[in-house]
């Protein structure tokens, strides 16, 4: 070790306050970099579990395959597992045939199947041969009594309707379709094509989550042997490496085997980093990307000010190593070897604080997931290539951290460090301040600004730190915002705000249904409504320019463009609080027909593969709506009543409104609703219910036990927790990390600000020495911290905003919705820079209140 090195390394140990400062902050930048991996990979860990769970462990699926494509399969490179599934047909339960699961629905597996859905025994064994079953859990005694042992017999056979919209699959029914009734609520379907088979039970399992609630049949499976004959089954595919190769890959391979129908994992694929959209890649990518410059950019501001301090310390010291003959090089060295020291020692520590903070985080954050009803929870998962990352990236941090100040020590002379002129510059023009500072803050703030001009350097230091931590901040908090937006946007989060959907044909239906559940505790707002569907025509400039670049709308023989048009009325106490809601005039309606136009929708364009929220008609207030009825059979058409816009809107009410480019949901009142009605020819109306529950499970029953009329009831509760859990966790995982960058700036803010102030003691025991007062003293450093505030803030902001758009431009390659600022988060930052740095400032002002005016001047920095 050369002398350089050695005289580094003793100037590290005496300055023990000074090197602890930069390890620690080297600490916090690994931990965060550590932290935000071990985050992304455990996350990603716990959505590939959600998906094996609801889905099985497996890519890619071909459906109805004979013996020969199965056999092409397992040579296939990319196979390595293939579970085989065969749907050996329904058997009636003859006790329950007025139920809405009449069927046992008996399967056939493979071993590979058996591990790769998961099938957990709660009694029992697995089949072995094609005559043993094990039977769900969801099948209960209620329906049969079977025990392990039993010999049934089941007549299994395809379910069939003779519905003309089954014709085009020979009235066949799958598993995706849910029992089919007539009008009158009897059954509509029958089994055809039956066997009898005998089986042995030998086990009982969990009912797993892929097996649907909705299907008609309870689940029973049995045992595919590989080496027999079978009838068609679907296959499976897991492959162990997938990437995006795999999904040209089995299009290739099914057109090679002359398989049509090709199914994908595609929640499991997701979550490994593979989608088939280059749009979603892009965006999260670009998301991240952006994400991670900022983070860099927040830990080499930490670290770089703890260098640059060092250096500014340590001015004389390299001075004098420059006139004993120590060259630009051995100087800039020094500094990198000082940062290899503390990066040593710093990063494996960062490492192992990153690790244990995010494994106590989780253990925090898993009762939280246990509440919103994930069935999985968050595990530790430390990679080795999460650890490669942060050490490379800190390493990278520390190196770019160290940069400007090496070149800066490369440069100190021997006379600059005796000197010590190298941070202050005193030509006249550089102090100058303006006469309204003092007229209007008076000579303290003159002073204070008259120092900040003077000492440049650690000003923008200081300054560079708050610009820092405020783009930190907006561009977390923005990002959180924006991935919840996406993924509220994707899953149609916002349009679900509802428990339970009824429908029937039969307004009377509807109407009983209300009144036996309104007196229910559980239920806390039920929704009935109307709906026609008629036409709407339109001139060019009123169509949504999105459809019109489409060019996929009809024209009528006149010109005019046509929409689709649903007329919907709700009834009298919903309409009330939705037009509360929504902000809309209380005087809407106060003419006759009078119409609330939904005039924002947001609808996926499947070719440019992104969600597009935009405009569905370019209307105004008090503009005609033209409605027209249309009969398709006839072709026909009859212009019905005009109705006129009295309020626009993009607010929904409870229920389930339909949104693409070419429709529009209109709303009118009862009377409003007649008198269209009234003109129709054929004379068709929707009419249905929409129920918000404590306990929808618990409505749901109450519902089918109350009453024998027809109607047809969805229970989407399901659906619309998982969008809600998911959103959840994003809010957990990104609002925590919010507030690690927000914990990370304070640090960074108040290590700047009061080393600053530190350094700056024989400064002020000059301006003491010569008849400043305590009084004055404090208002100048008030001036200084607002100055600070306002500065950053004049850059920070701006910079934000840029930093903002980005990440909105990256969404935009799968997403469409318009920019806006966050004025809320905006304000907390403004309010938050000035309490923070006048906080920081009283702090390091509470180090040398007590110091004399002759201690201050003869201090040497420690």
């Amino acid at each position: 070790m050369n002398i350089v090195n050695k005289l580094t390394i003793r100037h590290l140990k005496e300055n023990k306050k000074r090197t602890l400062v930069t390890i620690l902050g080297t600490i916090i930048s690994a931990a965060m970099i550590m932290a935000v991996a071990t985050i992304g990979v455990s996350y990603a860990d716990l959505l590939k579990k959600e998906a094996i769970e609801n889905n099985g462990n497996w890519h890619v699926s071909y459906k109805d395959l004979t013996t020969d494509q199965i056999d092409s399969l397992l040579q296939d490179e990319q196979t390595d597992s293939l579970s085989l599934i065969q749907d050996r047909g329904y058997a009636e339960l003859e006790d329950l045939m007025s139920s809405y699961k009449p069927y046992i629905w008996v399967r056939g597996m493979n071993d590979e199947a058996f591990t790769q859905f998961d099938v957990q025994m709660l009694e029992g064994r697995l089949p072995e041969t094609e005559n043993e079953l094990i039977v769900s859990s969801s099948l209960g005694d209620e329906e049969v009594k079977w025990s392990i042992g039993d010999e049934v017999t089941l007549a299994t056979g395809k379910r069939f309707t003779e519905e003309e919209w089954a014709e085009p699959q020979d009235g066949l029914l799958t598993s995706e379709n849910s029992l089919e009734r007539n009008e009158e609520g009897d059954l509509n379907e029958t089994l055809i094509d039956i066997n009898e088979t005998s089986y042995t039970i030998v086990g009982f399992f969990e009912q797993p989550n892929w097996e649907w609630g909705w299907t008609p049949g309870y689940m029973v499976l049995s045992y595919i042997d590989e080496s027999d004959e079978h009838y068609p089954v679907d296959s499976f595919v897991y492959v162990d490496k997938p990437d995006r190769y795999i999904y040209d890959h089995a299009d290739e391979l099914s057109d090679m085997l002359g398989i049509t129908n090709v199914q994908y994992n595609s929640d499991l694929l997701r979550h490994s980093g593979i989608t088939a959209s280059d749009s979603i890649d892009r965006t999260m990518n670009g998301m991240l990307g952006v994400i991670i410059v900022v983070i860099i950019a927040g830990s080499v501001a930490l670290i770089f000010n703890a260098f640059a301090i060092s250096v500014s310390e340590r001015s004389r010291y390299l001075g004098m190593l420059s006139s004993v003959g120590a060259t630009k090089r051995q100087k800039r060295n020094s500094v990198f070897f000082e940062g290899a020291i503390i990066g040593v020692i710093s990063v494996p520590i960062g490492i192992a604080a990153g690790i244990v903070g995010i494994g106590i985080t989780f253990l925090a954050i898993n009762p939280m997931l246990d509440s919103i009803g994930l069935d999985q929870q968050l595990s530790l998962t430390v990679t080795p290539f999460s650890i490669l990352i942060t050490i490379l990236l800190s390493a990278l941090t520390i190196f770019i951290s160290t940069w400007l100040p090496a070149l800066r020590a490369s440069r100190i002379t021997a006379m600059d460090a005796i000197r010590q002129t190298h941070d202050i510059k005193l030509k006249n023009k550089t102090i100058r301040t303006s006469k309204l500072v003092r007229r209007l803050f008076g000579i303290e703030a003159e002073l204070g600004l008259k120092n900040l001009k003077r000492n440049k350097k650690r000003y923008h230091v200081t300054v560079l730190s708050l610009i820092v931590s405020i783009v930190l901040f907006l561009s977390v908090s923005f990002f959180t915002d924006s991935l919840k937006q996406s993924y509220q946007i994707a899953e149609s989060g916002d349009a679900v705000s509802y428990d339970l959907e009824i429908y029937s044909d039969d307004a009377e239906s509807v109407t009983e249904l209300k009144e036996s559940i309104e007196d229910s505790k559980e239920v806390t707002d039920v929704l009935t409504q109307r709906e026609m569907n008629v036409s709407l025509y339109l001139d060019e400039s009123e169509v949504a320019p999105e459809l019109l670049e489409s060019g996929d709308i009809e024209r009528s023989e006149d010109g005019k463009y046509i929409y689709h048009a649903s007329i919907t009325s709700i009834d009298r106490d919903s309409l009330d609080q939705y037009v509360e809601e929504a902000k809309i005039p209380s005087s809407w309606d106060d003419e006759p027909m009078s119409a609330i136009v939904l005039d924002t929708i947001t609808y996926e364009d499947y070719e440019q593969s992104k969600y597009i929220q935009t405009k569905a008609i370019l209307k105004n207030i008090n503009d005609t709506l033209n409605l027209v009825e249309r009969n398709w059979e006839t072709e026909e058409t009859k212009e019905l009543p005009s109705l006129t816009v009295t309020a626009l809107t993009e607010e929904m009410p409870m229920g389930n409104y339909y949104s693409s480019l070419g429709s529009l949901n209109i709303f009118v009142s009862n009377e409003t609703f007649e008198a269209i009605f009234s003109e129709l020819e054929l004379k068709e109306i929707n009419y249905s219910m929409y129920v918000q529950s404590d306990d929808p499970m618990l409505t749901e029953q109450e519902l089918s036990e109350s009453t024998e009329l027809y109607y047809s009831m969805y229970n989407l509760y399901d659906s619309r927790m998982r969008g809600e859990q998911m959103i959840a966790v994003i809010s957990v995982f990104t609002y925590g990390f919010v507030t690690l960058i927000t914990l990370i700036s304070l640090a960074n803010i108040l290590n700047t600000i009061s080393t600053g102030v530190a350094l700056r003691k024989r400064e002020f025991a000059m301006l003491r020495s010569v008849g400043l007062t305590n009084k004055s003293f404090k208002k100048m450093m008030m001036f200084e911290s607002a100055f600070y505030g306002v500065k950053a803030l004049l850059y920070g902001l701006p910079l934000s905003i840029l930093v903002m758009y980005i990440i909105y431009r990256q969404t935009q390659y799968a997403f469409s919705y318009s920019f806006t600022i966050p004025w809320l988060h905006m304000l907390g930052v403004i309010i938050g820079v000035f309490v923070i740095v006048g906080l920081a400032m009283l702090y390091s002002l509470t180090k040398t209140k007590n110091e004399t005016i002759i201690e201050g001047l003869i201090q040497e920095n420690q």
